[in-house]
């Protein structure tokens, strides 16, 4: 069986787009090809700076022959419906069969459909795919009107087998398909001529092209960890930078340069973060000291001076890039250093807006500071520590070097702060208020942290709800499901019982209306001054609190604050808790365990809930859990009847003398005895015992349901027995909702 080898030659790819357009082409052509009829064996895309390459292997040589039967007119229809058919159908009149079925007699067609040579077949698919290729971007050039990534200079169309190779019939916009190609564009610009995809790979081999990008970056991680071993330092992973750099080159040349003496002062993240956006280098660190010490660069050609005119000149470019980022180090630092301290840039952040509903910076850093200073006192802060922090956290955003890289805001803060002799507990919560920004990211662990953290996301989801900005389908402008995650992740991570609704949003979502513009506020139709809101919100006169839109219409602007805080408030706790279950769900816990779970009271403290859901699932994993489910439904479906039929409700009086037989009695002594053991466990939020406590009522339920029957002629007997099955659901329903659960 043949194989195919495909190659598109162009001036340089991008490397961020490589990866992607390997993959689109091996699905386009592939796809085509299969849609075709043309089967192929194994398939292997490969990518380098000038060129994609296909190679497919035990490919068909031809398409199989098709035959379709295709269903006509009746045999008695006119004559110009049967013409019609034979003219779609191609074919005469004498070539149709007539069939009997349930409505008459009836034509079909046989339409045979000869197999096509592969050749024709990937010409057209090819062709189809070149021209109508994804590219992010793309271009034309010349008079032609193919547009490609870059200026496509060749296409490689062969099909080879044990007989020879043969080049696929193809022309697009005067480029013809042949069966040559070029390597390194300096150490082998000459044409080579290939027969197939092993010849293809040695021959490129040979004139210096590293065909498997995997492969690049092997050897560039392999001699960069070596070089850098030899002078006993190592370098610092990125796998990002690595493949990206493999994107750049065929040929790679591993060099390690020198920073310049100058420089070595400069904070680590600094050199890293420069050297790698500006010059794509590696950054070579002292195990020792954790100082950045050297760079590793990569090359794409070798040199008689083994790079040492390509290092000199790196070294050059970098020390410009590194002399600018000094200059805004040592700026920042005679601010921070300075009787203002970093007050300065705080100052500065009156004016940058933080949202045009939502005040500025500055204005959001006094409602971090205020909610951090809440917070503190319940996740093991100091006040004073924590308001101080939530303070600066953000003031870095003013400073010249975070301008220059604003991916390291709270990082250089972290510095800064400590440059300005404030403790380590406030620098580090510059740097970690803004974690986690995603799902494998550490949570703060420090308490100041954590409140200052907690600060900024409650804050940011508050604000949001107040002004009616939220997530809709896929689109999350403001990372506000990252933020709902966050929190969760900080409380649950971090072990602290946070009541959010009850102890935290109420204030802020307060907070959050009055700092919105254009609102006015009043009691009992008087306005009032907006600091009032705070003290009159909890007296009686609450209720007669209202806000309206100034510029609203006066017919219908007026609303009751305390039920648009409350409409907040629920809102946004469903949202988080909606964030809560595709966390947990990631952690294999059903999504009806968890509903189970938000229906109890104190549903707002995330951190019992999550402890509550583990406990229950690992419950429902047992056998003993699991029946325990479909008796307790059992009890709850006949008590529900009963009270429904009988228009009372059986909540009480349940008494073991009324019991008949021994499954009575048993199950009377095992709810007792569960009930002993669930009670305190609930109370000291022990839910793994209460859980375990439950599920030992399996038993004894099961006896009572087989044994008894709870519709007895008995009145008294019969109420005996719904108030027996009441206690079961009022002992189960003090755990988990269990009427939630599916099955």
């Amino acid at each position: 069986m043949p194989d195919l080898l495909i190659e598109l030659f162009s001036e340089e790819i991008p490397a961020r787009m490589q990866k992607r357009a390997g993959e689109d082409l091996q699905k386009l052509v592939t796809n085509g090809l299969v849609e075709a009829g043309l089967t192929y064996g194994s398939a292997a895309v490969f990518t380098t700076p000038r060129r994609l390459t296909l190679a497919l292997g035990d490919m068909l040589a031809a398409s199989p022959r098709q035959v379709e039967e295709r269903k006509g007119p009746k045999a008695d229809a006119p004559e110009k419906a049967i013409e019609g058919f034979l003219r779609g159908a191609g074919l005469t009149r004498d070539q149709l069969e007539e069939r009997d079925t349930p409505k008459g007699k009836v034509f079909f067609a046989k339409i045979e459909k000869p197999g096509r040579p592969a050749a024709e077949i990937v010409a057209e698919v090819l062709e189809q795919t070149i021209r109508n290729f994804p590219w992010p971007k793309s271009m034309r050039w010349g008079t032609g009107s193919l547009k490609w990534v870059r200026p496509l200079h060749s296409i490689l169309c062969v099909i080879s087998d044990e007989a020879g190779a043969e080049v696929v019939p193809l022309t697009i916009d005067g480029i013809a398909a042949g069966n040559t190609t070029r390597g390194h564009r300096f150490l082998a610009p000459a044409e080579i001529k290939v027969s197939g995809f092993e010849d293809y790979q040695d021959k490129l081999s040979r004139a210096f092209v590293v065909l498997d990008p995997a492969a690049r970056a092997d050897t560039i991680w392999h001699d960069a960890t070596n070089m850098a071993f030899a002078a006993g330092l190592e370098v610092v992973e990125d796998a990002g930078l690595l493949a990206e750099v493999a994107g750049l080159v065929e040929y790679p040349v591993v060099l390690m340069g020198r920073i310049g003496e100058d420089f070595l002062g400069l904070p680590p993240e600094v050199l890293q973060t420069s050297m790698k956006e500006h010059q794509k280098f590696f950054s070579v660190r002292n195990p020792k000291s954790g100082q950045i010490e050297r760079f590793v660069t990569v090359a794409n050609r070798t040199t008689a001076d083994e790079g040492a005119t390509i290092l000199a000149g790196n070294e050059k470019v970098l020390g410009a890039r590194l002399s600018d980022a000094k200059f805004f180090w040592d700026n920042d630092l005679r601010t921070v250093t300075s009787g203002a301290g970093m007050e300065t840039w705080v100052k500065a952040l009156e004016n940058v807006t933080f949202h045009n509903k939502l005040g500025t910076q500055a204005e959001l850093i006094d409602r971090m500071a205020t909610l951090s200073r809440e917070l503190a006192p319940l996740v093991g802060a100091g006040a004073d520590e924590a308001e101080q922090a939530a303070r600066v956290a953000k003031a870095d955003l003013s400073s010249e070097m975070v301008y220059e890289f604003p991916e390291l805001q709270g990082l250089m803060g972290s510095y800064y702060a400590r440059k300005a002799g404030m403790s380590d507990a406030v620098a580090d919560a510059a740097k970690d208020h803004y974690a986690p920004l995603g799902p494998s990211d550490d949570v703060p662990t420090e308490p100041v942290s954590i409140a200052v953290a907690l600060a900024e996301k409650i804050d940011k989801l508050t604000g949001f709800w107040a002004i009616d900005e939220k997530p809709t389908g896929s689109k999350d402008p403001f990372a506000l499901r990252r933020a709902a995650l966050g929190v969760i992740r900080i409380l649950v991570e971090n072990d602290i019982s946070l009541e959010l609704a009850t102890n935290v949003l109420p204030r802020h979502v307060l907070s959050s209306l009055i700092l919105l513009k254009g609102l006015e506020f009043k009691v009992a139709g008087t306005r009032i001054m907006t600091e009032e809101l705070i003290n009159l919100i909890g007296s009686e006169k609450a209720s007669e609190i209202s806000y309206a839109m100034v510029d609203a219409d006066p017919a219908a602007r007026e609303q009751s604050l305390l039920l648009r805080m409350d409409e907040i408030e629920t809102s946004l706790m469903s949202f988080i808790h909606d964030r809560l279950k595709v966390y947990l769900r990631d952690q294999g816990i059903r999504h009806d365990i968890i509903d189970a779970c938000i229906a109890m009271d104190g549903s707002d403290d995330l951190t019992r809930l999550v402890k509550r859901a583990r406990a229950l699932s690992e419950t429902l994993k047992t056998d003993d859990g699991e029946n325990l489910i479909q008796g307790f439904k059992r009890a709850n479906n006949i008590l529900s009847q009963a009270e429904e039929a009988d228009g009372v409700e059986y909540s009480f009086g349940a008494d073991p003398k009324f019991a008949e037989t021994e499954a009575e009695k048993d199950l009377f002594a095992a709810l007792d005895k569960a009930e002993a053991k669930i009670t305190p466990a609930m109370a000291e939020q022990d839910f793994s015992t209460a859980m375990a406590a439950m599920a030992q009522l399996r038993g004894p339920i099961d006896a009572f349901f087989e044994a008894v029957q709870v519709n007895a002629d008995n009145p008294t007997v019969r109420r005996n027995r719904l108030n027996l099955l009441s206690r079961i659901r009022t002992i189960c329903s003090a755990v988990a909702d269990l009427t939630k659960l599916d099955g």
